[in-house]
């Protein structure tokens, strides 16, 4: 089973390229989604969370977003420290459902594959990226939040020119046509190789 890894700075669209995915039928493994999901399901995840931040972590036993969130906003050693908690378990959830999956690939969606050592778990790379004023103008539109906040977050991300030199492909998405395009393009490919070689 070949693994794709698909990553991409905030606001690059990696969720319109993953949902491109979907549709021609190849199986998506949203980290985020599942990361969230485990947080709110796992009594040892909830536990950690609970000695890492205080009680205020969950409120009526659902994870407190808004309270975690701001917590970790400019504090990189609590994210270090709750991401150690979170995934290893979301990685082994990611085993389970890849032993289920009969495709002759996947797509494995992460923010943040590089900067968690992500990318040895997948035989291909696929970067997502935007120029920055498009993804600053999505997420205006998309969230409830200040271009301030969101230039904070873009600058503590890797770079997309780090990003570039470990991926091996580029999917540049400003037009939705012409990512469509990119993806298939992109998909045909992925059908025709194997994890041994290179396109």
């Amino acid at each position: 089973m070949i693994v794709v890894g698909l990553t991409g700075g905030i606001g690059s669209g990696k969720t319109t390229v993953a949902e491109k995915f979907k549709a021609l039928g190849v199986p998506v493994y949203i980290a985020d989604i599942e990361a969230k999901k485990l947080m709110n399901s796992s009594k040892i995840i909830k536990r950690k969370l609970k000695n890492l931040f205080g009680e205020d972590a969950y409120l009526n036993d659902e994870l407190n977003k808004p309270f975690i969130a701001k917590k970790i906003f400019n504090n990189k050693d609590l994210l270090i420290k709750m991401n150690a908690i979170v995934h290893p378990k979301v990685g082994k959830h990611f085993e389970r459902w890849l032993n289920k999956q009969t495709s002759p690939y996947v797509i494995k969606e992460s923010a943040i594959l590089f900067e968690n050592n992500l990318q040895q778990q997948c035989d291909f790379i696929i970067l997502v990226t935007a120029p920055k004023n498009i993804r600053i103008s999505r997420l205006l539109k998309r969230d409830n939040t200040t271009k301030e906040k969101i230039e904070a977050i873009i600058d503590n991300q890797l770079s997309d020119q780090d990003k570039t030199k470990l991926s091996d492909f580029v999917i540049t998405n400003t037009n939705i046509e012409n990512t469509y395009k990119q993806v298939e393009t992109l998909h045909k490919k992925l059908l025709k190789n194997d994890k041994k070689q290179k396109f």
